[in-house]
This record gives structure tokens, sequence and C-alpha cells, in this order.
């Protein structure tokens, strides 16, 4: 009976949930180092504003995380801080407290973007615009200015004319509301991505976004486009979460990506050490996605270009 039962138990593992997950996670890791290994970047700068006037929706998370995916399969990314939290900033190791110069000088007192760049630790690939606690008053401040909404687009066109300056990225991390600093990252990009979190009221607010969206093309940003839509914190255990992701892909087929980013304990970890889940964990489920959906963003993008 004991030999029986030893006999059984490899068997039992293999049929375990945690046995199918740590294959399925092995197979994609697979597949996922096969499909960097073709990725082929365009050579054209594509400007992102990440967005969502829903709080809690993985935003600056998904900024940072997909900023740094992308720098892992070989794209060089700038990302820009425009929340006056500064969470981003954290995130990517750089340097914003009250003295370090910041989105803020560039928006109020007209700096060159290329004077508060910083090279975050993770990459000489991963670069940051910091934001400080000097951002939260931007907005009032921006009321009187000269051209007001188109204070980033500015700088940042300045700043990629510049020889020196070639990215394959930029991705703009705004605060979750439809203020200036918002409207400047809308028309200083050329694509929308919004992440959507896989869980009740995951649509709410989002009607809301996109006719600000065709509000800032049709008086700022003509070129502007929801472009991308990443499902976030998936737990794919509940019906829920499917029927949110069946929901968002019946609405927009087009813009959601196949990836989706699941609920992850080393995603969340990940900011309380400066990092990225990409440099914290590399090998995790989250980061994993997140490499998935970056691959998926430059593969997608070069489908368009050969059609």
């Amino acid at each position: 009976m004991k030999q029986s039962d030893e006999a059984a138990t490899p068997s039992s593992f293999e049929d375990s949930p945690i046995a199918r997950e740590i294959a399925n996670l092995s197979a994609r890791r697979r597949a996922l180092e096969e499909a960097t290994s073709k990725v082929e970047l365009s050579g054209r700068t594509r400007v992102f504003t990440v967005s969502n006037q829903k709080g809690g929706v993985g935003k600056t998370t998904t900024a940072v995380n997909i900023a740094a995916a992308l720098v892992s399969v070989g794209a060089r990314v700038l990302v820009i801080d425009l929340d006056p939290q500064g969470n981003a900033s954290t995130a990517l190791g750089v340097a914003h407290n009250a003295e370090t110069p910041s989105v803020y000088d560039v928006l109020i007192d007209e700096f060159p973007l290329a004077d508060i760049v910083q090279v975050s630790p993770e990459s000489p690939n991963l670069l940051c615009a910091p934001s400080t606690i000097h951002l939260a008053g931007a907005e009032i401040e921006l009321v009187s200015q000269v051209a007001r909404e188109h204070r980033l687009r500015g700088a940042l066109r300045d700043y990629l004319a510049m020889e020196d300056n070639h990215l394959d990225f930029v991705i703009i991390d705004c605060p979750p509301s439809l203020g200036l600093l918002t409207i400047n990252a809308f028309t200083a990009a050329d694509e929308v991505m919004i992440p959507i979190q896989c869980e009740y009221y995951a649509l709410e607010g989002l009607s809301q976004l996109l006719g600000s969206v065709q509000m800032i093309q049709k008086h700022l940003n003509p070129g502007l486009h929801v472009s991308t839509i990443l499902l976030t914190m998936y737990d794919g255990r509940t019906r829920l979460a499917q029927q949110v992701a069946e929901e968002v892909r019946s609405h927009f087929s087009h813009e959601v990506l196949d990836t989706v980013i699941p609920r992850s304990v080393r995603v969340s970890e990940a900011p309380s050490f400066g990092q990225t889940v990409i440099a914290y964990d590399g090998q995790s489920a989250g980061a994993i996605a997140y490499r998935e959906a970056a691959v998926e963003i430059v593969a997608r993008d070069t489908e368009k270009k050969d059609s």
C-alpha cells in the first residue's frame, strides 16, 4: 500500500493547480524569449499617455512596467511623470525631492526637458522626467500661462529634435483627473493607453475618458487616438474577471491587447524597493505578463505598418 501511495504522489502533483501553473509559466517564458528575439522596432518615436480617470486601476504601475518591459526588448524609453504624487519616479528609482529639477520647471519656467531627465538605475535605456511636490500647484499656475495646453508638447518636440535623444517610446503618466496636466499629456501624445481593472465598475468613467479624448482631438490634437487597452488585476479564478474581460473586448475588440496582467504580489512589492517588477523579479508571472504586453504592442505596430 505504501509503495502504491508513493507511486501516486508524483502523478497527483503533476495534476495539481500549482504544477499546471508552473508548467504554463515555463512555457510562456520560452515563448516570450522566442518572440523577443524577433522584435523589430520601427525606428520612429511613439508617444503614449497612460490615462484612466478612475483611480486604482494600475495606471502608474502599468506605465512604469510597460516602459521597463519595452526596454527589455531593446527599446529606449522615456517616462514623463506628470502625477504630483511622483509614484512613477519612485518606481524607477530616480530622485524627486523638492529640490530636484522636475516636470514642474519644464511646464512653468520653460526649462529644457534635457535639463531634468534622469537615467533610471535599472537601465541606461530607461529614462525618467521626474515629478516633485511642486507639480501639485502647477494646475493653478498654468491657467495664466501662454499656450498652457501645449507646454509639454513643445518641450518634448525640442528634446526629440536633439541629435543624441532618439527614443523609441515616450510614456506619460498622468494624474487621475482631467486638469491642465492631463490635457498637456493628451496634447503631447499620439496614442492613449488605457489600463482597465477586471473588477466591478471597470467601465465606470471610461465613457468620460473617451469623451475627453474626443474633445482633445477636436480642439487641440487631431492625431490623438486610443490605440491600446490593457486589462489589469486579472484573476482568472473568478467569473467576474472573465465577464469584465469579455465585456471590454466586445466593445473595443481592436484596441484590447490579448495579454492580461494578473493580480501579483511581486508587482505590488516592487515599488517599495524603488524598482519595476521587471527588475525586482523578472521571472514572476507579473513581469512575464508585462513583457508579453510590450512584445504585443511592438508587434501590432509592425503589423499595421506592413499592411
